[in-house]
């Protein structure tokens, strides 16, 4: 790359960082590509804290709902992803803590894409098996999915961000609000105590 590609790739605005900005001054459709490009993360986050495709879904779109109305309290464009994703995560434990007394909704269809993410969450990377309908693959989602429950909602949150959803661990630290070292010390704690709770699976 010579000096002046890198001088114009340097100072070209992303196109995510363009749409903020059109979304910021009232374009609607703007806003919709934001959702498009980052509604499957969202839903896949809000699902590995739930565990429940419909509350994830509500989780999701509320959260964009907040965002879109928030909007203009994002001082840098460029952190969108990472300020999305701390709504997201709030919102989803927020949920957690309220379902109770939630009745149940249906999918909404620009959300349907939810059930692609229940693969990645079925494995977890951490036992390594994909989900394909037998009764071992549903045992190990139970297990994965039980023994998530035990743990903080910090290292839950920590290893679904970092481990699962492969962010860097600067923007889990953004997303978390802590240090970049308390993220790694949160992930390190939950891979121990994951593997002492699915040990036999392992």
């Amino acid at each position: 790359m010579d000096l002046g590609q890198l001088r114009t790739s340097v100072e070209t605005p992303s196109v995510e960082v363009q749409l903020v900005v059109r979304a910021r001054n009232g374009d609607a459709d703007a806003f919709g590509e934001l959702v498009r490009i980052h509604q499957r993360r969202a839903v896949s986050v809000a699902y590995r804290l739930l565990g429940n495709t419909s509350d994830a879904a509500d989780a999701a779109q509320d959260a964009f709902v907040r965002a879109f109305r928030s909007l203009s309290q994002l001082e840098d464009p460029a952190r969108f992803s990472g300020w999305l994703m701390r709504i997201v995560s709030n919102l989803a434990l927020n949920f957690r803590r309220g379902r109770a007394t939630r009745a149940t909704k249906s999918l909404d269809d620009e959300f349907a894409s939810v059930e692609s993410s229940r693969d990645v969450s079925t494995g977890l990377r951490l036992a390594g098996d994909q989900a394909d309908g037998t009764d071992a693959a549903r045992e190990t989602h139970d297990a994965i999915s039980g023994a998530l429950e035990k743990l903080p909602d910090k290292q839950r949150l920590a290893l679904i961000l970092f481990s699962v959803e492969g962010l860097p661990q600067k923007e889990v630290a953004d997303i978390l609000e802590c240090s970049v070292e308390l993220v790694k010390w949160n992930v390190f704690q939950a891979r121990q105590k994951l593997r002492e709770l699915l040990s036999e699976l392992l």
